[in-house]
């Protein structure tokens, strides 16, 4: 936000100082057992995918140990589609076997990439995976989708509608390929979650909502909140001047204190400790991404 150069001295040793912070090296130790623990609730915000995108959200890269080990990892299980699998369990009332199984499903795969190309690969398994998600869009954005491995199941909810999390994270992974980002499939995607936010009060498919409680900051992005949702429509061009996005910068500015800074209203248990994991003080990194949030829809709107 400073418009710094990655290799000035005083950002080299930011960055120095980040990585080796102990809640850092805590995740990073962590991670290191890839994938960890067999996936239950994808809304869980212990689960490892959403710890790698979190990193990846705070600029590590590849060549930063040790992320290049736990790529390798990841890297050990591809599904024949493209995506990257984790370990996961669905009940057989769910429509699942009841086994664990490695898989993929819509609401963790692109995250996984989207992860995995901000530390810095782009390579001939991500743009298959990509390609291959991407050629799931219908008419109306993504709907609950799972691998093969996983049977029958879906999440609570017709099987016309669009899933909102699945639309939101394909978006999100979209927005960092520059040859995806202006598609027509972007376009469906942002009109399929504009519109949600127009019809919030009766529209709520697969039981996902945009009331009290999607409108209150929340930090790090896990699931499906305002913050979220605007932070990523922010990085397509074509949305700019929406009156939709304008609405939700409004909400979100509502909530500054006389310092300009932000504090979260709502906390992910998981996260205690960390600055954006209380609600009584202004959280640096919740602030931190409101504005840089909110620059990108005002340079838009220019």
């Amino acid at each position: 936000m400073l418009e710094q150069s990655e290799n000035a001295a005083e950002v080299l040793h930011a960055r120095k100082e980040m990585i080796d912070h102990p809640q850092i090296h805590s995740l990073l130790e962590e991670l290191k057992n890839w994938p960890g623990k067999v996936l239950s609730s994808h809304k869980s915000a212990s689960q490892p995918f959403h710890k790698l995108s979190f990193l990846a959200d705070l600029g590590l890269k590849k060549e930063d140990p040790p992320i290049n080990k736990i790529i390798g990892n990841i890297y050990e299980h591809k599904s024949d589609e493209g995506p990257f699998q984790l370990p996961t369990n669905i009940p057989k009332h769910f429509g699942g076997s009841g086994n664990t199984e490695w898989a993929w499903a819509l609401c963790d795969a692109p995250i996984i990439i989207y992860s995995l190309v901000r530390f810095g690969l782009k390579d001939e398994q991500i743009q298959k995976a990509v390609k291959y998600l991407v050629g799931l869009v219908r008419e109306n954005g993504w709907s609950c989708t799972v691998s093969k491995e996983l049977g029958k199941f879906r999440g609570p909810g017709r099987k016309g509608d669009p899933c909102p999390y699945a639309t939101l994270v394909m978006l999100k992974m979209l927005s960092q390929l520059d040859e995806w980002r202006d598609s027509k499939e972007s376009r469906i995607g942002a009109e399929s979650l504009l519109n949600l936010w127009e019809k919030s009060r009766e529209t709520h498919p697969y039981m996902f909502y945009m009331g009290t409680d999607f409108r209150k900051m929340k930090a790090p992005f896990i699931w499906y909140d305002i913050l979220h949702v605007l932070d990523v429509l922010s990085q397509f061009s074509c949305l700019k001047n929406d009156d939709g996005m304008q609405e939700m910068v409004e909400i979100i500015k509502s909530k500054t204190n006389n310092e300009g800074k932000y504090t979260p209203e709502s906390v992910w248990r998981a996260w205690k400790g960390w600055d954006f994991g209380q609600k009584k003080q202004p959280s640096r990194w919740l602030t931190f991404i409101v504005l840089r949030t909110l620059e990108r829809v005002e340079q838009e709107s220019q």
